[in-house]
């Protein structure tokens, strides 16, 4: 393929440099076709059809090549075939010309543009896959615009061929026209510079912005209809109502406090959200619990020896509301009202764009920010009593460890709770429909978790799917292998649920106003944070595209300010950089793309691994498990993406994180020095793999040579 590419672009280095060593030009000029006028026209007289085939061969050649002379050819198409016939002939050759023109470019530079400007090209390809269509035509509709860079450009995109196609013949078709018709009247001009006036390109300006005027008259047209049933109050009560006090509710709520706006904060639930109450905190004391007890365990292989292990179920819970205790006054009503906030705990419900319903009294605002969060999804098994059922919610409303505890769901969630639980002494059993645990990572990532959980005693039952139950002193889930039909019976004390979350968009109003909601569920929201309607905001889990309580944050830094200070300047939010971690143990944590994700969009990429085993501090921590896994653009030290598997990975990554925020290579941080010995050593010792893996292997015959003579050897 490298070669096709060389060969074809060496053609066309050939073909340009003949056409301007040649004095091409001098054919294709205003005056030259005035002179031959004459002679071309017996020339179609004796035989129109292979004039009018010679003709379009060669306007697809220049056009093809990129070479100057489309303007006269089209001039000479009209004083040749006539208006109609000439019109036919210029509008299909210079259409098929600038496709070929297109799909040459593609073919040779696609990939290397893909490899240098990756993300610029992502962004753009997005825009072109929603309007595309609309920009080429916007485009090819103002003749004054660069023929061959429109060609080129496109090129670069992955617009189809098709679509290409149609829209530049479509486009080209006004200018096209003008041209041929004043080419019926080439012996009455005196240059080709005469054809577009100022008028004219005007005209064809506003024609190009109609696509647009359009697109933006109907999104007006729209928003009108929708808005007209809610009138815009003269007067408001509030800058800003938030419903939902979790992450991205607080923080929103925070932000119009510290710039003096008055807002309300709205809460049906307890503070602090799910992350507070039911999600990361209490999980994180729980597997703390649970990592000191497998700790014991272990602790023969370090030369400590405990008598016999105790867990106090019992009082691991009663920890976990402990820590839950301590921090909730942070996220408190008193402390948020204590800066500015004015907080209502009740339900919330929207009445209009403009209006919000709380406790019995109506609050009018400039805008509103929805941050209702997400729920466990629960599904219906037939024959489970709901009594034995958990979700992430309320599994900290037990108070005896199950015997036998089944999980069901194999993302982070279902992992962390599965090992947490058979590290306290629970028989569990890990049960994962998808052929392997922890799907949006590597295959390298699950297979190195399964071991891991399998070695402490999980029991996995991945591929296989729940498909009824029987309910009594205990239950008996009935299990089917998704690949060979064949049935399993899990018995256990209890099931545990961990299938996702769902996001939380009814019960509050916005079904009545028909806020948009996506595919998956979520409030669509534009990139500024927007629903359809345009006071109303949506942040966190409800709007998605991420789960996580930081990226809620995140969010809620951009809603604020877009709906406090939209006026005079709007930011669109930032997902590029965004890293997660499962905290399992070994912990994976990653940041932008890895394999699976690279592989299917496309991105070329080189994969670099260092083997924790290798760290001098995973051997004397005894922790060998897991690697770093890095993927750069070929030839660079650009990280495109990070996985860390090992202990303490989800506080190693954040070197990786910020190198990739701020476009720092592998090369800065091999050249920073790390403590020794740290886990972070792991994160030079990969830059170093990238490293040797990547020097300058021409230029090493050269150093063996100087350091030669500076030996004295000749």
């Amino acid at each position: 393929m490298l070669i096709l590419r060389f060969i074809l672009a060496a053609l066309l280095m050939v073909s340009v440099i003949g056409f301007f060593y040649f004095d091409g030009g001098d054919y294709l000029s205003f005056a030259s076709v005035q002179s031959l006028q004459g002679v071309l026209l017996d020339q179609v007289a004796a035989d129109p059809m292979l004039a009018a085939l010679g003709f379009a061969a060669i306007y697809v050649m220049i056009t093809a090549l990129s070479l100057p002379g489309a303007a006269i050819l089209t001039l000479l198409a009209g004083a040749l075939f006539g208006l109609i016939e000439g019109l036919l002939l210029a509008s299909f050759a210079s259409t098929l010309g600038a496709t070929l023109a297109m799909v040459a470019a593609r073919f040779i530079f696609r990939d290397w543009v893909a490899l240098k400007f990756q993300d610029r090209l992502r962004r753009i390809n997005a825009g072109m896959d929603k309007d595309g269509a609309r920009y080429l035509l916007s485009l090819r509709l103002v003749p004054a615009v660069p023929f061959f860079l429109i060609n080129l450009a496109m090129g670069l995109t992955r617009i189809r061929v098709s679509t290409f196609f149609w829209v530049s013949q479509l486009g080209m078709l006004p200018g096209t026209l003008i041209y041929v018709n004043a080419g019926v009247q080439i012996g009455a001009l005196e240059s080709a510079a005469g054809i577009l006036s100022i008028e004219l390109i005007a005209s064809l300006v506003l024609l190009a912005l109609l696509p647009w005027l359009m697109k933006f008259g109907q999104a007006r047209l729209k928003l009108w209809r929708q808005m007209k049933h809610y009138p815009r109050p003269k007067t408001f009560d509030r800058d800003l109502i938030v419903i939902g006090a979790g992450s991205g509710g607080l923080v929103t709520a925070l932000i119009g406090a510290v710039v003096e706006a008055k807002v309300t904060l709205i809460e049906a639930g307890e503070m602090g959200g799910d992350c507070l109450n039911t999600g990361c905190v209490p999980s994180k004391s729980l597997i703390r619990s649970a990592r000191l007890a497998h700790d014991i365990d272990a602790g023969v292989a370090l030369g400590v020896r405990v008598s016999e292990k105790q867990v106090d179920f019992e009082t691991v819970m009663s920890r976990v509301q402990g820590v839950i205790d301590e921090i909730q006054p942070n996220d408190s009503p008193e402390r948020y009202r204590e800066m500015g906030v004015d907080v209502r705990l009740g339900q919330g419900r929207v009445r209009s764009p403009y209006e919000v319903e709380v406790n019995g009294e109506r609050l009018t605002t400039r805008a509103i920010i929805i941050a209702s969060g997400a729920y466990p999804i629960l599904p219906a098994i037939d024959g489970l009593d709901p009594s034995f059922c958990m979700t992430s919610e309320t599994v900290w409303q037990l108070s005896d460890l199950p015997k036998r505890l089944a999980v069901v769901g194999g993302g982070p969630i279902g992992v962390e709770l599965a090992q947490s639980f058979a590290r306290l002494g629970s028989e569990v059993t890990l049960i994962e429909m998808m052929p392997r645990l922890m799907m949006r990572e590597d295959i390298d990532v699950s297979v190195c978790i399964e071991e891991t959980l399998a070695a402490e005693g999980v029991r996995l039952k991945t591929g296989h799917r729940v498909v009824s139950a029987a309910s009594g002193e205990d239950v008996i889930l009935r299990l089917v292998d998704e690949q060979n039909g064949d049935e399993v019976s899990v018995p256990c004390d209890g099931v545990l649920f961990a299938l996702g979350r769902k996001p939380r968009t009814t019960g509050f109003g916005l079904e009545d106003l028909g806020v948009a909601l996506t595919a998956s569920g979520h409030i669509e929201v534009n990139d500024y944070l927007q629903t359809n309607y345009p006071s109303l905001y949506a942040v966190g889990d409800v709007a998605g595209p991420y789960q996580f309580t930081h990226t809620a944050s995140h969010m809620a830094w951009y809603a604020a300010v877009n709906a406090l200070f939209g006026t005079f300047k709007r930011f669109k939010v930032d997902y590029r950089v965004v890293p997660w971690c499962t905290f399992s143990s070994p912990e994976v944590a990653r940041v932008g793309l890895n394999e699976t994700e690279a592989n299917a969009a496309g991105v070329a990429f080189e994969t670099t691994r260092f083997d924790v085993a290798e760290l001098d501090r995973a051997k004397a921590d005894d922790a060998r498990q897991g690697f770093v896994k890095v993927l750069t653009a070929p030839g660079s030290d650009k990280i495109l993406g990070v996985t860390i598997v090992s202990e303490h990975a989800g506080e190693t990554i954040s070197e990786f994180v910020l190198a990739m925020k701020y476009n720092l290579g592998l090369k800065k941080i091999m050249g920073t020095i790390h403590i020794y010995p740290t886990w972070s050593e792991m994160n030079k010792f990969a830059a170093g793999v990238w490293r040797r893996a990547n020097k300058p292997e021409r230029f090493m015959p050269l150093l063996a040579w100087y350091h030669r003579i500076r030996r004295g050897g000749g």
